[in-house]
C-alpha cells in the first residue's frame, strides 16, 4: 500500500502560482555593456525556443518537476504486507565456557577423539536452530565474559557467532563464572519476568571475575531468572604413557556443587554431559520448557521510494537545460530560408555601422 509520510507538503502545490500572481515583476534594466549585435542574437536566440521547446514545452517541464520534487517532499513509502512477530516464546540467554580446558578431547564423535567446545558447537548450533519463537542472546567466557550477540529472533546469526567463536579470543587461563552469570542478568532482568532463562556450560570451576557464582545466583534469583547449568567433559580418560596405560579423570576441577546449588535456588536444574549423548538429550530437555504467552506484535516492511520522482525530476531539469541552451548559435547554424535576412550578414552590417 502507498503511503506518503508527510501529505501536508501537498498544500505547497499552487505556491508557484500564487508567487506569480502575488509578486510583481522585477523592474527592467538597460544592459550595462553596449553590444552592437546583441538584438541579432537576441531574435536567434527566440527562433531557436521557438523551434525547440516553445513556451509551452518549458511550462510542462517546469510543471512536472515542480509536481515530482513536492511528491518526492511527502517521503511516499509502499508499505507491504503485515508480517505477526511469534507469540510465545522465551527470552533465553546461552552462556558458553571458552577458557582453554575446552580444547581437551575427551569426547567421541564417530569413533574419532573431538574437542569439548568443537562438540558444544555442534550440539548447540542444532539447540539454536530448533528454537523458534525465542528470543536468543550468546554470551563467552573465560577469564571475562563478553556478550556476544544481544537477545534477537535471529537465530541464524546467533548460531554463526557460536561456530565462529575460537578458544583465546579471550584470555584462556581462567573461567568467570560469576561474571557470566551477572552479565546475563543484566540482559534479562528488563524482559519479561516469566520467560527470563539462562543455560550456562562450562567445565571447570570459578577462578577469575569480580563476582563468585553464588553471588551471581542470588542476583538471578532476586530477578526470576531461572538458570540451568550444564558441565561437560567425561569422567574418564585412558591415558597412554612411557609406562603403560592409565585412567584419569579431565573433569576433575568441576565443580558440580556450586554449579547445582545456582540452578537449584533458581528454579532450574543442573545436568551432567559426560559424552555427546549426554550433551543431545540435555538439549533436548531443555526444548521442553514451557513457552510463555507474550504480546502479540506485527510489523510491516517498509521500501521508501522518495527517490524516484526525485530522480526523474533532476534528469526533467537536465533536459530542459539543455533544451534552453542556444545551440544553433553556439555553432553558427543559420536556419531562415531567406539568405538576405541571415544573423551572420546582419551581425556584419551592424559591426559595419558602428566602424
Amino acid at each position: 500500500m502507498l503511503e506518503f509520510t508527510w501529505p501536508w507538503v501537498f498544500l505547497i502545490l499552487p505556491l508557484p502560482i500564487l508567487v506569480y500572481r502575488v509578486m510583481s515583476r522585477a523592474p527592467r534594466q538597460e544592459a550595462a555593456l553596449y553590444v552592437p549585435f546583441f538584438s541579432a542574437l537576441s531574435r536567434l536566440q527566440s527562433e531557436n525556443e521557438n523551434l525547440t521547446s516553445g513556451r509551452l514545452l518549458n511550462l510542462i517541464f517546469c510543471t512536472l518537476i515542480w509536481l515530482l520534487l513536492v511528491l518526492a517532499a511527502s517521503r511516499p513509502q509502499w508499505l507491504g504486507e503485515p508480517v505477526q512477530l511469534p507469540s510465545t516464546g522465551r527470552d533465553l540467554m546461552l552462556s558458553v565456557d571458552i577458557s582453554g580446558s575446552m580444547e581437551a578431547q575427551d569426547m567421541v564423535v564417530g569413533n574419532r577423539q573431538a574437542s569439548r567446545i568443537d562438540v558444544v558447537k555442534a550440539v548447540v548450533g542444532d539447540f539454536v536452530e530448533r528454537r523458534e519463537g525465542d528470543r536468543l542472546g550468546l554470551i563467552l567466557f573465560a577469564a571475562h565474559a563478553y556478550i556476544q550477540a544481544p537477545l534477537t529472533f535471529d537465530r541464524e546469526t546467533v548460531g554463526q557467532l557460536l561456530e565462529e567463536a575460537e578458544i583465546g579470543i579471550i584470555e584462556e587461563s581462567a573461567t568467570a563464572i560469576g561474571d557470566a552469570i551477572g552479565l546475563s542478568v543484566i540482559h534479562l532482568r528488563s524482559r519479561p519476568e516469566n520467560s527470563r532463562v539462562l543455560i550456562l556450560l562450562t567445565d571447570g570451576v570459578n577462578n577469575a571475575g569480580a563476582v563468585s557464582p553464588e553471588q551471581a545466583g542470588q542476583l538471578a534469583q532476586q530477578e526470576s531468572i531461572k538458570i540451568y547449568t550444564i558441565g561437560i567433559g567425561a569422567d574418564q580418560v585412558v591415558q597412554r604413557t612411557f609406562f603403560g596405560a592409565r585412567a584419569i579423570n579431565p573433569s576433575a576441577e568441576l565443580d558440580e556443587a556450586v554449579l547445582t546449588q545456582i540452578a537449584e535456588s533458581t528454579g532450574g536444574r543442573y545436568f551432567r554431559a559426560r559424552d555427546v549423548n549426554d550433551l543431545v538429550d540435555i538439549y533436548e530437555e531443555l526444548d521442553l520448557l514451557e513457552a510463555i504467552e507474550q504480546d502479540e506484535q506485527t510489523y510491516r516492511p517498509t521500501r521508501v521510494l522518495f527517490y524516484w520522482p526525485l530522480g526523474i525530476a533532476i534528469v526533467l531539469s537536465f533536459i530542459l537545460t539543455l533544451l534552453s541552451i542556444p545551440w544553433f548559435a553556439l555553432f553558427g547554424i543559420n536556419l531562415r530560408k531567406d539568405p538576405d535576412d541571415s544573423v551572420e550578414k546582419q551581425t556584419q552590417s551592424l559591426a559595419s555601422r558602428n566602424i
